[in-house]
């Protein structure tokens, strides 16, 4: 049988591994561009100094966290992000929760961390951003609504007073070495998608 159907079974399985290339295609596509909404906003609110809390899902599922805040399931973007954290918003005083390339809840409350050794002038937002990355494998970002700086925390470790380019690859190192500065290699994984379509 596997002889008389060779043909058909080597179309089969080329077939196959066409569809898995388009899909890890894709979805370093949909990761690349998530980054960039989400440094984009980041980088717009720190510039109002209008504070924010983002959270990034990665294989810990934040189940308690997404269930005591508002669903929305919306595709990531710069705008939406903006207006969630606009002063006077109903949903600004939480935290969005992002999953994939999705923003999956918003106004969501989160663990705040009781370790004794972080800095004195951290506020609640930061404290909250320890604690959930304390308990789970989420990355956290953090506008400051004092100071405008961004903050980047992930296994209770807080990197602060980070820029557009560094925040940038730091959330591509942190969410798979195949994701690069998104503005710089659209092509490249936009040719990733032709290439495999073919």
């Amino acid at each position: 049988i596997i002889i008389l159907f060779q043909p058909e079974l080597r179309r089969a399985l080329a077939s196959v591994g066409r569809r898995g290339s388009l899909l890890r295609a894709f979805s370093r596509y949909q990761e690349a561009h998530m980054i960039d909404e989400v440094v984009r906003a980041v980088t717009s609110l720190a510039a109002k100094k209008i504070g924010a809390i983002l959270v990034v899902e990665r294989d810990s599922r934040l189940s308690e966290s997404i269930d005591s805040g508002t669903a929305l399931d919306a595709l990531v973007s710069r705008r939406l992000l903006e207006s969630i954290f606009y002063p006077y918003s109903p949903l600004h005083d939480g935290a969005v929760v992002i999953s994939r390339d999705r923003i999956v809840a918003a106004g969501c409350f989160l663990p705040l961390s009781i370790n004794p050794d972080l800095a004195p002038d951290l506020g609640t937002r930061h404290r909250a951003a320890v604690g959930v990355t304390e308990e789970t494998d989420a990355i956290a970002i953090v506008v400051s609504e004092e100071t405008g700086m961004i903050s980047l925390v992930t296994g209770g470790e807080i990197a602060r007073n980070l820029d557009a380019t560094a925040l940038r690859q730091r959330l591509s190192e942190l969410l798979g070495p195949s994701l690069k500065v998104f503005g710089r290699r659209r092509t490249s994984v936009m040719a990733s998608v032709r290439q495999a379509v073919k």
